[in-house]
């Protein structure tokens, strides 16, 4: 780890960047009791087919009984695996998050929460945000439908608040420790958030969608460094435009002859994080397979030199090495810091606990 005084990794709580090429098992899931949001469809459908086939305790929360309970039924007699679940969850709807997790638990064989995933998402839906109404026309203006940012942001930060609760009371687990070797049947504490490649840049036309992913990303990068404090780790996927039901026709279209990404890269990239408990703060991005040289220049794909991969870590060093105005900026504050001297360190403690009996002398 370097020594500027600009880095501030330490202080995150990261664990070191992660090796795609370093190999782990996926049967360090046996035994977990997860939770899926979304998971009667798409990545959550996956992840939970992965997860129960190498002995997961996997809950499933959907809008879709049908479909929810026809896969739960499903992988249960392939698998031979009693300990699947489907249970009725409207992410957007506090209520019905807290039932989600409160049978969770009953139904859970440790009597506790392992990890949750907060996978449940939609798109946009018509009409987009800036097809703007004629307000005019009406005397009283109907308020826009946000669904889309509701479910995938509003629903996500309930997920996340609920999943802080219940992980940090998971019994018999711990703080994360990013050197023990993983195991079956090991408990945890694990967040992993769904953002998107709409996290980290505009998809043009899915405003609600882009904001929504944005927001999850923030969610992310805020909570990785405070999370420590339930004893819970946090991770995010980031993947590409991928072959999944929540892709629609035009956006295939319009993806024609560009290539998208494979759900069984994020399905893989997904089953990292959730099976290595030495993972804590990091993202991964998932998209086409590449190759690529150290210049991030696409080469081809028979090439000796590059590396190629679906899967690539997203601000792997980002608290690390900064942008010229938050190195300055940060150096800046440093250096009071370094003036100010213990002195100034004293001077501050005190007048913060005399800051209350302040304000009421001011009243």
């Amino acid at each position: 780890m370097a020594t500027d005084k600009n880095n501030v990794e330490a202080l995150i709580r990261q664990s070191r960047p992660i090796n795609i090429k370093d190999p782990y098992d996926a049967g360090w899931v046996e035994g977990k009791t997860i939770l899926i949001t979304g998971g009667a469809s798409g990545f959550g459908e996956g992840f939970f087919r992965k997860w129960a086939h190498h002995g997961a305790n996997v809950i499933i929360g959907d809008v879709n009984d049908a479909r929810g309970n026809e896969i739960v039924a499903e992988v249960r007699k392939t698998t031979g695996n009693k300990h699947l679940h489907y249970i009725h969850c409207n992410v957007a709807n506090w209520q019905s998050q807290v039932s989600f997790f409160r049978q969770s638990v009953k139904l859970s064989p440790t009597g506790g929460i392992d990890a949750v995933v907060a996978n449940a998402g939609i798109s946009d839906g018509a009409p987009f945000f800036y097809e703007v109404p004629d307000y005019d026309a009406v005397e009283e203006p109907p308020a826009p439908v946000y669904k889309c940012f509701e479910v995938n942001l509003v629903g996500v930060m309930y997920t996340s608040q609920l999943a802080l609760h219940y992980l940090s009371k998971n019994p018999k687990s711990a703080i994360p420790n990013t050197s023990l070797t993983p195991a079956p049947n090991t408990r945890d504490r694990h967040l992993l958030l769904l953002g998107s490649i709409a996290s980290l840049g505009p998809i043009p036309g899915q405003v609600q969608y882009c904001v929504s992913k944005h927001g999850v990303l923030g969610l992310f990068r805020s909570l990785r460094s405070t999370a420590f404090v339930n004893g819970v780790r946090v991770n995010i996927l980031l993947p590409y435009f991928i072959d999944t039901p929540i892709l629609p026709a035009v956006g295939r279209l319009v993806l024609a002859g560009s290539g998208m990404g494979k759900p069984e890269d994020v399905i893989d990239a997904g089953t990292r994080l959730m099976a290595d408990t030495r993972i804590v703060g990091r993202s991964l991005a998932i998209g086409p397979k590449v190759r690529i040289d150290d210049d991030w220049q696409v080469i081809s794909p028979s090439s000796p030199n590059g590396t190629e991969s679906a899967v690539w870590e997203a601000y792997a060093e980002d608290f690390v090495e900064v942008e010229a105005f938050t190195r300055r900026f940060i150096g800046a504050i440093n250096q009071v810091e370094v003036i100010r001297g213990w002195v100034g360190w004293a001077t501050d403690v005190l007048l913060a606990f005399a800051y209350p009996v302040r304000n009421m002398l001011r009243r």
